[in-house]
């Protein structure tokens, strides 16, 4: 039945709340979206779960995207799905970077060494024991750079909760962390 349909048809249909057509969506568009996230980053698991995010984020905000011409929609979603991809990519390739250049910095003597790589850890143990959701927040907002806006829409959360998440785990983080520096400056010193 949604086969025969059209586009228009289709996304009308959707914007409906039609599970069927966005299924029909789906069916006629994913191979098509993969192949042209693929091109771009040139890594299978990653595109498809660009591709999924990209569908999940069809389905709930179907309601308020304004979908002209469903394919052009699509690749536009698509072009920015890849450059945020690409972008985060990045951050986190610098970040890494950044990271190994301290660690391996050559001027820091054996306890700093083992100084910076206990702090890390810490600070590593500290990010894991926040709760997901904020943990969730943290990374986007310090690992991968993004603004708050970004992350409400990305998260579907309001930009004060997004906030509220920020102020939780820097509050916790401080707090997991006070008792490892206090130590840390008293062997330093």
């Amino acid at each position: 039945m949604y086969a025969e349909w059209d586009d228009a048809a289709l996304v009308t249909a959707l914007q409906s709340g039609d599970e069927g057509a966005f299924t029909e969506i789906y069916e006629r568009y994913w191979s098509k979206v993969f192949w042209v996230i693929y091109r771009k980053i040139k890594v299978r698991e990653a595109s498809e779960e660009l591709v999924q995010d990209l569908f999940i984020s069809l389905w709930n905000k179907r309601i308020v995207n304004q979908i002209d011409n469903l394919e052009r929609y699509l690749m536009g979603a698509v072009k920015y799905r890849v450059i945020d991809h690409i972008r985060a990519h990045l951050t986190e390739e610098n970040y890494s970077h950044t990271y190994r250049s301290v660690l391996v910095s050559t001027t820091q003597s054996t306890e700093e060494d083992i100084a910076a790589n206990d702090l890390t850890l810490a600070l590593h143990d500290s990010i894991e024991k926040l709760p997901e959701k904020t943990r969730e927040v943290f990374r986007l907002s310090r690992i991968e750079q993004r603004s708050v806006k970004e992350i409400a829409a990305m998260l579907q959360i309001s930009e004060k909760a997004v906030e509220y998440h920020l102020t939780k785990s820097l509050k916790l983080m401080k707090d997991h962390l006070k008792d490892f520096v206090a130590l840390l400056l008293f062997y330093l010193n």
